[in-house]
């Protein structure tokens, strides 16, 4: 996602965690963890909140590639690996891990492992309208409304935003 505007050697505020003065595995008992030569990052989760482990795990994961630290056909940390070494079970990041092979992020080579899917056109932009639609959806049940209520709140907002294109003659801005 473009959106993050991160730069490879980045320093100060913006700098990447596992770039330069990251707090990333560094000591040798730390390295244990590492896919081709790279620490495989800290995953910090919070076992209270409301939000699943395996969600927790997959927008973790979905950062990381969008952000760079995953090139395209990197492999990652195996399940079995990933789990050990994150002190969560199988079944969690099995289950974060199929959501981003379901989700286009990542493909599974049977007997090899899961690599970051290689970028096409467009990727980014629909990949990141997908995941800000999934945030609403999941603030809206958050707050209390059901599946069947999201899209009328949706359409109201198409139908308003439309007339006040309208009113404004801006019709380009809002289309169909």
């Amino acid at each position: 996602m473009a959106a993050f505007g991160f730069h490879r050697n980045c320093s100060g505020p913006f700098a990447r965690p596992w770039d330069n003065g990251g707090d990333f595995p560094r000591s040798d008992k730390e390295q244990r963890g590492r896919v081709a030569g790279k620490a495989i990052p800290k995953f910090e989760t919070d076992k209270a909140s409301n939000v699943p482990l395996w969600v927790q795990l997959r927008d973790r994961f979905v950062f990381l590639i969008s952000s760079g630290y995953y090139e395209p056909d990197e492999q990652l940390p195996s399940v079995r690996k990933f789990a050990a070494e994150n002190h969560v079970s199988l079944n969690t990041v099995s289950k974060a891990f199929m959501a981003l092979e379901r989700e286009g992020y990542i493909v599974t080579r049977h007997g090899s492992g899961a690599y970051v899917r290689g970028k096409r056109v467009g990727d980014d932009c629909v990949s990141e309208i997908d995941i800000m639609t999934e945030d609403y959806v999941r603030s809206c049940l958050e707050r209390g409304a059901g599946l069947d209520d999201i899209p009328r709140f949706v359409s109201e907002v198409i139908a308003r935003l439309k007339a006040e294109s309208s009113e404004e003659g801006e019709s380009s801005h809002v289309q169909s």
